[in-house]
């Protein structure tokens, strides 16, 4: 099975000392309970409908702080789990998109977490959150059509040696690198800060992980904890 380093500049470690996250390294298998993602979405939804976690607010309002400190606005682009988080407490559900992307959204609403989902066999080299100088390059979608743009010079970004993968930390993925249930390695980010139990983190690795092998029994596993606590 390929492996994943993911690094962390140590300017991020200046902006968020706390940070930490959880690298999961998925090699999936055959598809036979694609219901489990959508599944677990509808019961996430219900979960974030009646409060849950208790800690959410706590959690994301930290999120708000360290997006404030590198010069995001979060009330207009928040951290990714905040976006699905309010979606939810407007409509009361979220659709079904893709089996897998379904799944990391209910662990994300379920755990008030941001998870990224990337294919992997799109990078080139290895994950690095780093502070963006603006020059880079993020590949989007603008009016339905392929298009480009540039990260804000101070921005906190993941990429690769190609280009911007997610732009203000957490906030948008990019189309190169986007995960399906089609995609042949797969590559998912748990980040937390201290307002989240690292327990809470531990255990929101183990409902990802659980649901990919029911979804897809047979596929490989690999986990680590990067930051305090690893």
């Amino acid at each position: 099975m390929p492996s994943v380093t993911p690094s962390i500049d140590p300017q991020i470690t200046r902006l968020a000392p706390a940070f930490r996250a959880l690298s999961i390294l998925v090699e999936p298998a055959p598809v036979r309970h694609p219901d489990v993602g959508e599944t677990a979405l509808q019961q996430a939804c219900q979960a974030v409908m009646a409060g849950e976690p208790t800690w959410a607010d706590a959690h994301l309002a930290a999120w708000d702080n360290v997006f404030k400190a590198f010069g995001a606005k979060p009330k207009r682009t928040p951290c990714s789990a905040l976006a699905l988080r309010k979606r939810v407490q407007r409509d009361g559900m979220m659709p079904a998109i893709d089996p897998v992307v379904d799944l990391y959204n209910a662990v994300s609403l379920r755990y008030a977490v941001p998870v990224g989902g990337e294919n992997l066999a799109a990078y080139a080299g290895q994950p690095r959150l780093v502070i963006a100088d603006g020059t880079e390059l993020f590949d989007t979608i603008k009016e339905g059509q392929p298009a480009h743009e540039a990260p804000e010079a101070g921005e906190v970004v993941w990429r690769d040696d190609t280009g911007v993968t997610c732009r203000r930390w957490n906030w948008r993925q990019g189309v190169r690198t986007r995960l399906s249930v089609e995609s042949p390695l797969m590559w998912f980010i748990l980040e937390s800060l201290p307002e989240m139990p690292l327990e809470a983190l531990q255990q929101a690795g183990d409902a990802l992980i659980q649901g990919l092998e029911a979804m897809m029994p047979g596929a490989a596993v690999q986990r680590q904890l990067i930051g305090p606590g690893a």
